[in-house]
């Protein structure tokens, strides 16, 4: 079984905490991710995302999502002796550490700024480090994937918030964003970006996954993007393996670079996994699953962790 470190890129974990009181700190039945299953498999930096739900928009989003900050806050501290908060380049030092998982505070939809730039710089202060610009809605940054019919590109504030973020050291999260959207954000962006939970488009025709020349797009960004493990993004139809995770990492590798992809689960904002990746303590196997497709053991560790770690080297101050 390989051993290297793992960065995962999205889950959604902190929900069951906010909506269901649920503990992260022992095994959690129902669950895809905690702490002791997390460690058991190697994970050294965990970005936790502030998933703001449909029905808090657009009124109280921002109370929402500040609500959800908070409830990653106390979940790191109450847990400081197996987790640490990642904020700063200087952080990235301490991974991989043996006895704590980093966390990343992400926030998954930019309604959490409504229409007031200024909010970016407060969620800064609260710790957040990236940002999606929007989920599958419009919002007033831009449109998500949803709305790709409009083919709109981001709006003056959308800009105005990519400007920003490359400014404080925010990571830019085009995982929801529509096609047009994403170019948009590419034109204007001085840092390299990241789709922290997409898939491959040519592999599975999905408005969620991107495209061969977006792939491109964010291999010459010196971006990344982290392979979704929800099923409907993997296959059309069809049962879903532990292959199909690999099928896109191995497919993306050979359009983009190995350099240019990672792991972004998803884990607790799916409701369906690929058959033998069923929760957080299976990515060992598919590590063993990229040996057996033929990466190397230095390519394993890029994509296991290493390329969001270079990354994050680049955003973050």
């Amino acid at each position: 079984m390989n051993k290297c470190f793992i960065v995962d890129g999205h889950c959604d974990s902190i929900g069951y905490l906010s909506n269901q009181g649920r503990t992260l700190s022992i095994p959690n039945e129902g669950g895809q991710w905690d702490i002791p299953r997390a460690k058991s498999s190697d994970i050294s930096l965990q970005f936790m995302a502030a998933f703001i739900e449909t029905k808090f928009k657009p009124f109280m989003a921002t109370i929402r999502g500040l609500e959800l900050i908070e409830t990653i806050h106390d979940f790191v501290e109450e847990n400081s002796d197996q987790l640490f908060l990642l904020e700063t380049k200087s952080d990235l030092s301490r991974i991989p550490d043996p006895t704590k998982i980093g966390v990343l505070l992400s926030v998954e939809g930019g309604e959490i700024i409504g229409e007031n730039l200024f909010m970016l710089d407060i969620i800064y202060r609260l710790g957040v480090r990236s940002l999606g610009l929007t989920w599958n809605h419009r919002n007033a940054l831009g449109d998500g994937v949803w709305e790709h019919e409009t083919k709109s590109r981001l709006t003056k504030l959308g800009q105005e918030a990519v400007k920003r973020m490359n400014q404080l050291g925010m990571l830019i999260d085009v995982s929801h964003l529509n096609e047009n959207g994403f170019w948009h954000v590419l034109e204007r962006t001085t840092y390299p970006i990241a789709a922290t939970h997409s898939c491959a488009y040519s592999l599975c025709p999905n408005p969620r996954n991107l495209t061969d020349d977006q792939l491109r797009a964010l291999a010459k960004n010196k971006g990344i993007v982290g392979v979704n493990f929800y099923p409907g993004f993997l296959k059309e139809s069809g049962p879903v393996t532990r292959k199909d995770v690999v099928r896109h990492i191995s497919y993306i590798a050979e359009v983009a670079g190995v350099e240019t992809v990672g792991f972004g689960s998803d884990f607790d904002g799916i409701d369906e996994t690929p058959d033998g990746l069923e929760n957080v303590s299976d990515f060992s196997y598919l590590l063993d699953d990229l040996t057996k497709a033929g990466f190397s053991a230095k390519e394993i560790e890029q994509i296991a962790g290493r390329n969001f770690m270079r990354v994050l080297s680049d955003v973050l101050k």
